[in-house]
């Protein structure tokens, strides 16, 4: 038999056997929106960026302010981050400090959405090219970090923050950095 012939039967039978792994792997409850980020237990990455709403810029500093904070990474082309917009304007009434990351956007498409929907963020920082996001390790948007007040990044988590996530992962870990005690 013709060698050649058996290069496809091999390609397929490798792909089906990692897409056989990665559906056990879910089954298990391995659940890609919460892969641990490479840099939790380290610092955020040293960089400074603009600030979406005014002329200042930012540096790691701005992550060390003695309280914890959560990192949000957003755009508007991201129907997801639409959808969680609403839940984060609520966390913030609440005092919840959120730092937004406008991620590979167009700035003044993101200041209509923020003055249409409005600013659950005390900085909004600019990553028109996503140079800091890749710094972070971000897959896409949204994703949020829950940092401490010494800039220390203590979790990720890839997907929309809703009612459900922000009670039984993110507020638990959030309170237990001293957020909450305003």
């Amino acid at each position: 038999m013709n060698k050649k012939l058996y290069l496809p039967l091999i390609i397929f039978l490798g792909l089906a056997m990692a897409f056989l792994v990665q559906l056990q792997r879910n089954s298990q409850g391995d659940d890609p929106k919460t892969l641990e980020s490479a840099l939790v237990g380290k610092p955020v990455p040293t960089k400074t960026l603009p600030d979406l709403l005014s002329d200042k810029t930012y540096d790691e500093s701005l992550f060390k302010q003695g309280k914890p904070v959560l990192l949000n990474v957003w755009a508007t082309w991201c129907p997801t981050c639409y959808a969680e917009h609403q839940y984060l304007n609520q966390l913030a009434k609440q005092g919840v400090t959120i730092i937004g990351l406008d991620y590979k956007d167009n700035n003044a498409k993101a200041m209509k959405w923020l003055k249409d929907l409005g600013n659950p963020y005390q900085v909004v920082l600019k990553d028109e090219k996503g140079s800091f996001a890749l710094d972070l390790g971000v897959y896409g948007a949204p994703e949020t970090f829950i940092v401490d007040g010494n800039g220390v990044i203590h979790y990720r988590y890839a997907g929309d923050v809703n009612e459900k996530v922000w009670q039984e992962t993110l507020q638990p870990i959030y309170q237990k950095l001293g957020g909450g005690k305003e």
